[in-house]
């Protein structure tokens, strides 16, 4: 197994965030080398560069579907660079918000593994007790159930063909926090955690998120 540490390229854009303390995030992160850049400079970039990361994580919430014609150069053809995801076999992290972007293109939700990704609400700081699904998985092996305070996403649960590997039971939220699928080529882990500064710095937040991307990267 390689010990190089894993490239990520870590993808935002149409949704604000505290850019400081998500740098920090994955600064506190091992064996890993990440790259935050916008959706506009990843789509941009020529085709070799996309393909030169180990995992490409994704932290924005872009609405409709994306297009490819009438836009600047400056942006790229975001649609094509997307499109591959799965054909690469680099390793893909679905990041909190990042599950509801693209509303209306099917390929995003055939990606994440929900068929519906209606978003009837939500709630910031909130108390979930999340409960460990897979304790012999790789990303959550030797975790127990705990405590983080962040948003609830009042969203359908993930679909049956993942394998769900955290849960919670809150009114304001879907059952299903964090679960693996394929996509094509490519390992996915989605995760629903993840709001604020308050959740990065929750050491299990961070093992988990850690562990997601080497196993999305087959390490």
């Amino acid at each position: 197994m390689s010990t190089a540490l894993i490239s990520v390229a870590v993808i935002t854009g149409a949704k604000a965030h505290d850019v400081i303390g998500f740098a920090r995030l994955f600064r506190r992160l091992e064996g890993v080398d990440c790259y935050v850049q916008h959706l506009d400079d990843f789509a941009a970039a020529p085709e070799e560069v996309r393909d030169g990361y180990d995992v490409l994580l994704f932290y924005f919430m872009p609405p409709g579907e994306p297009v490819d014609e009438g836009l600047p150069g400056y942006r790229g053809k975001p649609r094509a660079a997307l499109s591959r995801l799965g054909q690469t076999g680099q390793g893909i992290v679905i990041l909190h918000h990042a599950l509801l972007a693209y509303p209306t293109w099917p390929f995003w939700g055939k990606l994440v593994g929900i068929a519906d990704r209606t978003l009837h609400g939500y709630s910031h700081d909130e108390t979930l007790a999340i409960q460990v699904n897979a304790s012999a998985h790789t990303i959550t092996q030797g975790l127990a159930r705990w405590t983080i305070i962040d948003e609830t996403y009042d969203i359908a649960d993930a679909d049956p063909d993942n394998e769900v590997l955290l849960t919670v039971d809150h009114p304001a939220n879907a059952t299903t926090l964090a679960w693996t699928r394929s996509h094509g080529n490519s390992r996915v882990f989605c995760l629903q955690l993840g709001h604020d500064a308050q959740a990065w710095a929750d050491s299990n937040f961070q093992t988990i998120l850690d562990r997601g991307i080497a196993w999305s990267a087959g390490r």
